[in-house]
């Protein structure tokens, strides 16, 4: 089968098309024809070999969607559409291959109203998106910061935080073109930080209490200022580093409000969690409640270039390659 599998990790020009065996099935598996692939920050990590962890030659690709081929089950039926993450392009070879074999319980089926490209993109976001906010002790009425509108994670917190009744869902931008896309897809909610800052934004938009959960998938400088507008109580979870892996904190801005600081790691949840974060993450994406977003589609021969678009042009939407 063909696939698109690092042979090395020191950047864009290791990821190689090459045929490889397509994967057996076993007794704990389903194997799934892939649709599409979703294209992820942690790709790149992995490529850029900053991830010690995974081992070359690998192919990558964390998420996907797709139609089950083989060894089907009774909730997951032959030529069912599923969509998934787990393990697959960091530990074990990932979904840029024409066929996965993926833990039944990493699966989920996709909504009817939902196509497979969209679906690819899924999988990471909405369930760090879903779990992050259940963790922090979310409920309707309270505001909330993600940052990075354009991101996969900032943009699936602001929407499910939106859905499920947050007093303020307000996210951000460095990009005056992508804070007034934003607006056009209907997030009124987005600070455009080439016209304001972090903090001035937050205390317009909630006038003046600030945020009681915060979601950082940037790191750096963001991390710093987020802390800042916490609300009494507030708690601020860090997840990612695309700005930075460092940042200076100050302590004040978390004693003098209780407030907390905390990190996530979608992968070490419980999949039972995983499971109940899809129930609700589904039926919010059949209503329509939530609609991800595709930026741009690459062929899987192309996916190195689907990664740099990625990583480099930093679009409002996500990066999908289709098989």
């Amino acid at each position: 089968m063909r696939a698109m599998r690092a042979e090395g990790f020191d950047g864009y020009q290791d990821l190689k098309l090459t045929d490889i065996p397509s994967p057996s099935l076993s007794e704990r598996r389903v194997l799934v024809r892939m649709s599409a692939a979703g294209v992820t920050p942690l790709d790149h990590t992995i490529l850029s070999g900053q991830f010690p962890m995974a081992k070359a030659p690998l192919v990558l690709g964390n998420e996907g969607a797709g139609i089950i081929e083989g060894g089907g089950t009774p909730e997951y039926p032959r030529g069912s559409r599923v969509m998934f993450t787990g393990p697959y392009g960091v530990f074990e070879n990932g979904t840029l291959s024409q066929v996965v074999a993926v833990q039944k319980e990493h699966l989920c089926l996709v909504p009817d109203n939902v196509d497979d490209t969209a679906a690819a993109g899924l999988p990471v976001a909405y369930l760090t998106a879903f779990l992050v906010l259940k963790a922090a002790g979310f409920q309707a009425g309270k505001t909330v910061l993600a940052p990075a509108i354009g991101g996969s994670v900032g943009n699936a917190v602001t929407q499910l935080a939106r859905a499920l009744g947050a007093k303020h869902a307000i996210s951000t931008t460095t990009s005056h073109a992508k804070a007034e896309q934003a607006k056009e897809r209907g997030f009124s909610e987005v600070i455009d930080l080439s016209e304001e800052g972090l903090a001035e934004g937050v205390r317009r938009l909630t006038d003046g209490y600030g945020a009681d959960i915060v979601v950082d998938g940037i790191g750096g400088q963001i991390l710093s200022e987020a802390l800042e507008i916490l609300a009494p109580g507030g708690s601020l979870t860090t997840l990612a580093y695309a700005a930075s892996r460092k940042t200076t904190i100050g302590v004040t801005n978390l004693i003098w409000k209780g407030a907390s600081i905390k990190s996530f790691l979608l992968f070490s949840q419980p999949l039972s969690a995983w499971s109940d974060a899809w129930k609700t993450i589904t039926e919010l994406l059949s209503s329509g409640r939530v609609e991800p977003i595709v930026s741009k589609t690459f062929p899987l021969e192309d996916a190195a270039n689907a990664l740099r678009y990625l990583i480099e042009g930093r679009p409002l939407g996500r990066v999908i390659v289709t098989i």
